[in-house]
């Protein structure tokens, strides 16, 4: 039976969340860059229909963002966003600056070393590095973007970040974390934020997978607001006290030279807020 116009209207999604549905695509299949995704699991990651998943990535594929291989029918990220991606870098030149740092700690430590950014309430990950230690952890990929709090660079932003600022954002996103990360709930964030506060630095000690830790240090620019962070993970049969004094001293010293080359650089370069 045809449906009406009215009903017919108020199955479709609005203009936002179609578009929103689209990024979440959009955003798996980047997840999988190195092996592509396929329709399936694709709609497992979106919890979104096969009818649905298949209209996205149909305008998707039209726009040059994404791309199906013609044997395997697997998703990968298309031209376009590799386009994009370059004129982004020119906004972003802090991956420049930050790449070797990345790839020293990977070096240093054995273990896999991140740069992220603080998008408003989101932390997203720029840069991924494996040391050679065997056993990895594959909590955190480039390109994920994860609530403030989850995972150690994560946390090390929110727990820089004022009183006020926490509370309010716990207050309208908690809900949300938890559906996501259930082990994350409120007593727990605000209990993780006051020891990383008190301790200098952030730990997170397998709450987003189990077995893997990760160590994290806030990053402020030249006002003063918190812009990223640098963080290490590792296994927890790798982590004891004195070793993690060491991932933080490294840290600490990669984060205080950044942040000295970000002041030096500020009355020469245009300012980009990395926070909005």
């Amino acid at each position: 039976m045809e449906l009406p116009s009215a009903a017919l209207q108020a199955t479709r999604p609005s203009g936002s969340q179609a578009i929103q549905r689209a990024i979440l695509v959009l955003r798996s299949i980047a997840r999988s860059h190195e092996n592509g995704i396929g329709l399936s699991v694709l709609c497992q990651h979106t919890k979104l229909n096969k009818s649905t998943v298949h209209r996205i990535t149909a305008t998707l594929i039209s726009e040059g963002l994404v791309e199906q291989h013609e044997q395997t029918r697997r998703y990968y990220l298309g031209t376009e966003c590799y386009t994009l991606g370059l004129i982004a870098a020119d906004r972003f030149r802090l991956r420049n600056v930050v790449d070797e740092p990345v790839r020293r700690l990977a070096r240093e430590t054995g273990d896999a070393a991140f740069f992220s950014v603080r998008q408003g309430t989101h932390a997203l990950c720029l840069l991924r590095e494996d040391g050679n230690y065997p056993l990895k952890s594959h909590v955190l990929h480039a390109g994920d973007r994860h609530p403030l709090g989850v995972g150690g660079g994560s946390l090390a932003m929110l727990s820089a970040m004022d009183d006020k600022w926490v509370n309010d954002y716990l207050d309208r996103s908690i809900e949300d974390i938890g559906s996501l990360y259930p082990v994350y709930t409120r007593d727990v964030l605000e209990s993780v934020v006051q020891e990383s506060r008190s301790r200098g630095y952030a730990v997170n000690r397998g709450l987003v997978l189990k077995g893997s830790w990760g160590v994290g240090v806030a990053i402020r620019d030249p006002d003063g607001q918190v812009m990223g962070a640098y963080s290490i993970a590792t296994v927890e049969s790798r982590m004891s006290a004195e070793r993690e004094a060491v991932l933080y001293r490294l840290l600490r010293t990669e984060t205080n030279a950044l942040e000295k080359y970000l002041q030096d650089s500020h009355k020469n370069v245009k300012h980009t807020d990395f926070s909005s």
